[in-house]
């Protein structure tokens, strides 16, 4: 939802279902609910100060921020993508959906990349608070 427009938001979501629905042939609440927990991370980084040196600390993932991130990755991956076949936004939030579902797409590479950064800095995981 952008600036309060909530039915033109609704809109966009309940056009986006039917698109899934015609193009995969499958129940388009079930394909959302895979991709969410798809694109859902477990791990984040997190700054914190120790001394005068600032450390990204890996940390897990609550489950109300994971669904909010993973909402959050969809929609930017649909807004920047730039297919000439899909013009409309509810056609690109479409397809993304579904390449979130089939684990591929631009909010799983973004999910991928916090992850590797979570890993990458495991050795400062002992100064979580």
């Amino acid at each position: 939802m952008s600036d309060g427009k909530k039915t033109i938001a609704q809109a966009l979501v309940y056009k986006a279902l039917d698109n899934i629905k015609e193009q995969v042939k499958q129940e388009p609440l079930s394909i959302f609910e895979k991709a969410i927990q798809n694109v859902a991370p477990k791990m984040e980084v997190r700054p914190r100060r120790v001394g005068g040196a600032s450390y990204q600390i890996p940390s897990e993932v609550r489950g109300d921020r994971k669904e909010a991130l993973a909402i959050r990755w969809i929609l930017t991956a649909a807004k920047t993508r730039g297919n000439k076949e899909f013009k409309t936004f509810d056609k690109k939030l479409a397809q993304e959906l579904i390449d979130a579902a089939n684990n591929t797409g631009a909010a799983i590479k973004k999910r991928d990349d916090i992850q590797k950064v979570a890993a990458a800095n495991r050795a400062f995981a002992h100064f979580r608070w």
